[in-house]
Parts: C-alpha cells; sequence; structure tokens
C-alpha cells in the first residue's frame, strides 16, 4: 500500500519532493526492526515548521502522552465509523519525530506504536540527539526522544519543509 499524505501536501507543487525524502533515505528503527523510517536531516525550514507548531500547542511530548493521546483518538475514529456506517479513507494525520540516540528498547516500543496505529501514523527520524531536540523546542538542558504533531496544519507544515531535503548535496541522490 502507498505512503498516502495528507491532502494539503498531496496537492502542494512540493509534494513530490516530500514523498522522494520520505523514501530515498530510510533505515529500520532498531536493528531487527521490520519497519524502516526516513531519515531527515535538520534545516532552517524545519526548524522553524516545528517552533511553529510548538508555539501553536499542536506538539505532543514523550512517548507515553503520544501512546495515550493515540489511543484516545483511534477510540473516537471507531466510534464516529460506527456511527457513520463507513469506513475512512486512511492517510497520514500525526507525525512523530524521533532523536537518533534512543536505546533499542524505545524503538521497539516505538514500532509497536507504528504498527498498532498503521497508516496514520509516519515516523521520521532525525539527524538529531534527545539534547539537540529538546533545547530546540524547550529550551537548555531539555531532552526530547519524541514529538507528536497531533494537528494535520502542523503535520503539513512540517512535512511541506522536508522538500529538498532527499537531495544529496554531492549530488549522489
Amino acid at each position: 500500500m502507498s505512503l498516502r499524505l495528507p491532502k494539503s501536501v498531496e496537492s502542494d507543487p512540493r509534494g513530490p519532493q516530500v514523498l522522494r525524502t520520505l523514501t530515498l533515505r530510510t533505515r529500520p528503527l532498531w536493528q531487527g526492526s521490520g519497519i524502516g523510517v526516513p531519515m531527515v536531516r535538520m534545516s532552517s525550514e524545519l526548524v522553524e515548521a516545528l517552533r511553529t507548531a510548538y508555539s501553536s500547542g499542536q506538539v505532543v511530548r514523550s512517548l507515553e502522552k503520544t501512546e495515550r493521546t493515540l489511543a484516545a483518538e483511534e477510540r473516537g475514529l471507531r466510534m464516529a465509523d460506527r456511527l457513520l456506517g463507513v469506513p475512512r479513507g486512511i492517510r497520514v494525520s500525526r507525525l512523530l519525530l524521533l532523536a537518533d540516540d534512543g536505546a533499542e528498547r524505545f524503538y521497539r516500543q516505538v514500532e509497536a506504536l507504528l504498527r498498532r496505529h498503521g497508516q496514520r501514523v509516519l515516523a521520521v527520524r532525525l539527524e538529531l540527539d534527545e539534547q539537540g531536540l529538546g533545547e530546540l523546542l524547550f529550551g537548555p538542558g531539555s531532552v526530547a526522544r519524541l514529538l507528536m504533531l497531533e494537528h494535520k496544519q502542523a503535520v503539513g507544515s512540517v512535512l511541506l519543509a522536508l522538500a529538498g531535503h532527499g537531495e544529496d548535496p554531492e549530488g549522489a541522490a
């Protein structure tokens, strides 16, 4: 099944570049993982999009809070589907941003989360450690291993900030 990005990304002229970025450089979540995630370098556009999402209250911090949020949303979606009697289309609506220095146990938990919530959750591994990610949004001395963008506007903005990230600066891409 193909990756279905938010409509705002698919309809944007940069949409194909975003898709290329998400598929060009992937690696397994952990050594024995069956799920590959895109590897992304930080850029000024990505930093700006993340800070905008954070200042708008659209960022969930930590694996535990993300698990609770996604479970509550899943219950609500199931109830809505039952009431409507029509299954909804599945596309990415939540984005997980992962620090690149977590332990294997952490990435195994992320994999379980991704398997449970299917195609509506996309994970991206940043070329940034937990301290760099934490300090980016929460200030000096802060750490963050996982952030979830929980609003379609924030997800779309951050994904669009990835346009062009698939290009290799040495021209090998």
